[in-house]
Formats: structure tokens, C-alpha cells, sequence
């Protein structure tokens, strides 16, 4: 039916016949969707403060979908009634002001696609399929972090529906407490060619100084081998000489190197091609992409490639590698939730591993929490100041602790969520719980 609160999608004897259904409780990973009670599609900021509201009178559980990319089970998902924001995908663009205004239900893919006509771009995710809402919220590492920080750097406002029901614009002037609380080309190559790589890789995270050229280093096994996905990326029509030159000598299995669009960069990107699978990400905090380092991460992937594959045939194993420059914490003086000291640039360590059956779930959690600890053990040891160093939320699975993500920021995260949420709403919704 459609009333007020727009569609109210209730589960269906057969999914396929209620697509609307499907699509507000699907996500990227199988194992982060639940069938819920019923699903509502908001269509304005209002129509979330009367469901709110709701939800609170009568305690329901519930959830709240963006673009889906979450792999923790229950963070975006639930059996009670499930939000899709799917109905906020508006994209404008000021160029007095030199803003965009993005809706929370888009992925980034979306948004570059509806900025292109103005040639402008935005500090955005890297690869294809994921959400808007979710990643800034998180920190979020782009593409341009090097010569603007991290997405939740620029945000200049928010338009948040308090647990309570009201709607309000948040900027560091209106609510400056809330506003700290919320900023919390393809190359692959074939196992020959893995120490190559790891050592140009090294090189460049060592020698790189121009904040315009970036890569991500991807270490995958998959069909009982190791590989390599190169993505690199320079933020003009044409990179300086040189400067992607080890990789290119590489010989590769394939290459797709060209002056792009950023949206055809994104989905260059074989980012997608495990949707459908079950799945967790973890993460390690670095401050060097040492070769030492990155041999770990190879054994690594070939040790619990080769080990989990025995065990489930749908196997795939991802470390995702991401130079930055140590100054990629400087460009807001801001406070923000994550990340919770900027004294000290952090390289996120994206671990990924999918897997095919629900009775391997316990298996591949143990496993990615194992080989994360592991590398955070090997960093330490070769004297990276990393033991106590802050992870990315975005990463990291759902058992880690808050004191992990948020360091000596989560009193305050916690007096931020007593004020805003007495009745304790969001209590009843998953995700980081303060």
C-alpha cells in the first residue's frame, strides 16, 4: 500500500514477485541480508521522523539501508522492519557555493555519473557498488584522500532526523557535538609475477610524494592460485613521466589503462564480481608498506587460500593494499569521531574474504580475525607504531571494540548518543553501539 510513509512492503510467499521487497533488504554479501517483518521506503526527512517515532512507541527492531555494502550481519539488516533510503537520490550541485547535495540511498558510482555533466568530482569511494551513506559516516578513503582527506573532511553539513523523530541541518555551527559525532585503470597479474609487484609496490608507497597519483595493490586468490588486480589512478588527463612506469613493465595478464571518466575508473574495478556470496571484511592499521610487509600479506593470502578452499569451494581471499601519504590526516582541523587522533597518517589493510555456504560462516570469520591479528603482530615487530593504533570502522568486522574504531573519543560518542537518544532508539538497530 502507499500512504504517507510511502510503500509499506510486506514479505512476500514468493520474493520474486515483490521486487521492492527484495531490493530494500538485498546487500552486496548474502550474509548481510535478513528477511525482514516488512520493509518502508522513506521519501523525505519527515516520513523518517513518523517512522522513528513509531519504531520507538512499540520498540520494534529495525534497520537502516544506504547502498547495502555493509558486511557485518545486522548492521544494515533485520528481521523486524527494515529502512531502505532508497528514495534519497537526489544529487544537486551548487557552483556558487561549490557543493553537492547527495542523497543517502546512492551509491558512488551515482553520484560521479550525475557530476560529470558539470566536470566537477567529489572525494568518493574507489570502487564500484558502494554506498554514500555508510562510507562517509565511516571516514571514508578515496581516490582523492591525498589532496583532501578523507570524505567526512568535506562535509560541510548533514541533514539528520534525530532519534527522536526531528528533523535538522547539522554543521559545526548548529550542533557542533553532533557534527563531530557523524564525521566519524586495472592491471592484473599472474603468480610469476607477485614479487614484481610487491616490489614496486613498496617503491611507491616509499618514493611517492604527489598527492594526485594513488594506487591499490590487491593480493586475491582465487581458483586455487594467487594474483594480482593493480588499480592505478593519477588526477589529470596525463600522469607525470615515470611515475607508474615499475608497473607498467610488469608483463600482465590483462591491461586497461586509459584517460577515463572517474565512474569508468570505479567500474573498472571487478568489485562486484563476488556479489552474491557470503562475506567479511577486517582490516589492519599500517604506517609502512614494507617489503616485509608485503610478503606477509602474500603468504598470508596463499596460506588461507589454499587452507579455506578445502573447505568451501566458493572461496575467494582479498588483501587490499593502500598506499597514502603520511599527511593524509591533515587537511581538517576539525575534530571528527574517526579518525580519533590525526597526528599520525594510518594505512588501512582491507582484508576480504567470501565464501559460498552459511555453514563456513564461523570458519572465515575465525580465519580474516586470525590473519589480521597475525599482520598486526609482523607490523609491530618491525617497529610500526601501530599496537594501539585506531582501525577503520568501515573494515573492520562486527566483534571488534569501539575503543578499537573510536579511541579516546568514545566517552564523548557516548555522551553525544545519552543527549540525543535517551529513550535509546537506536538501540533497537544495529551497527557500532554506543
Amino acid at each position: 500500500m502507499f500512504g504517507p510513509l510511502g510503500p509499506i512492503l510486506d514479505p512476500p510467499l514468493d520474493p520474486l514477485l515483490a521486487p521492492d521487497y527484495s531490493s530494500a533488504n538485498s546487500h552486496w554479501m548474502t550474509s548481510s541480508s535478513e528477511n525482514s517483518t516488512c520493509a518502508v521506503k522513506p521519501g523525505t526527512a519527515a516520513d523518517v521522523g513518523v517512522i522513528l517515532q513509531i519504531l520507538n512507541t512499540t520498540r520494534t527492531p529495525f534497520a537502516v539501508k544506504g547502498g547495502g555494502h555493509a558486511s557485518n550481519p545486522g548492521f544494515s539488516s533485520t528481521a523486524g522492519v527494515q529502512i531502505s533510503m532508497s528514495k534519497f537520490s537526489e544529487v544537486t550541485y551548487d557552483a556558487n557555493a561549490g557543493t553537492a547535495t547527495i542523497g543517502a540511498g546512492l551509491i558512488w558510482d551515482d553520484v560521479y555519473n550525475q557530476l560529470a555533466p558539470y566536470n566537477v568530482n567529489i572525494v568518493g569511494g574507489r570502487v564500484t557498488g558502494v554506498g554514500v551513506a555508510g562510507f562517509t559516516l565511516g571516514g571514508g578513503y578515496s581516490w582523492k584522500t591525498n589532496q583532501y582527506g578523507l570524505t567526512i573532511d568535506t562535509v560541510q553539513a548533514f541533514n539528520l532526523v534525530l532519534p527522536n523523530g526531528t528533523a535538522t541541518t547539522v554543521t559545526e555551527d548548529t550542533y557542533p557535538d553532533l557534527f563531530f559525532g557523524l564525521k566519524g585503470g586495472l592491471i592484473t597479474y599472474t603468480a610469476n609475477n607477485v614479487p614484481a609487484v610487491n616490489t614496486a609496490t613498496a617503491n611507491f608507497a616509499a618514493n611517492n610524494t604527489d598527492p594526485k597519483a594513488q594506487i591499490i595493490t590487491t593480493y586475491n586468490f582465487l581458483l586455487g592460485s594467487i594474483g594480482v588486480s593493480q588499480l592505478i589512478f593519477y588526477d589529470a588527463p596525463t600522469p607525470p613521466a615515470g611515475i607508474f612506469d615499475e608497473f607498467l613493465a610488469i608483463t600482465p595478464l590483462t591491461q586497461d589503462i586509459s584517460t577515463r571518466s572517474f565512474v569508468s575508473l570505479v567500474q573498472s574495478s571487478p568489485a562486484n564480481a563476488t556479489t552474491g556470496l557470503r562475506g567479511s571484511f577486517h582490516t589492519v592499521s599500517l604506517t609502512d608498506i614494507s617489503p616485509a610487509i608485503l610478503t606477509e600479506i602474500v603468504n598470508q593470502t596463499n596460506y588461507y587460500g589454499e587452507t579455506l578452499g578445502l573447505l568451501d569451494t566458493g572461496l575467494f581471499i582479498s588483501y587490499d593494499v593502500e598506499p597514502f601519504l603520511s599527511s593524509l590526516f591533515s587537511h581538517n582541523s576539525t575534530p571528527s569521531a574517526y579518525p580519533p587522533s590525526r597526528a599520525q597518517g594510518l594505512l588501512p589493510l582491507n582484508l576480504y574474504y567470501a565464501w559460498a555456504s552459511s555453514l563456513s560462516d564461523t570458519t572465515f570469520q575465525n580465519a580474516i580475525q586470525e590473519s589480521a591479528a597475525y599482520l598486526k603482530s609482523k607490523a609491530v615487530a618491525e617497529g610500526q607504531d601501530v599496537a594501539d593504533a585506531a582501525v577503520y570502522g568501515n573494515y573492520a568486522i562486527s566483534s571488534t571494540p569501539l575503543q578499537d574504531i573510536y579511541g579516546a573519543n568514545l566517552p564523548r560518542l557516548q555522551a553525544i548518543k545519552a543527549q540525543y537518544d535517551p529513550s535509546n532508539v537506536m538501540g533497537l538497530a544495529g551497527g557500532w553501539r554506543f
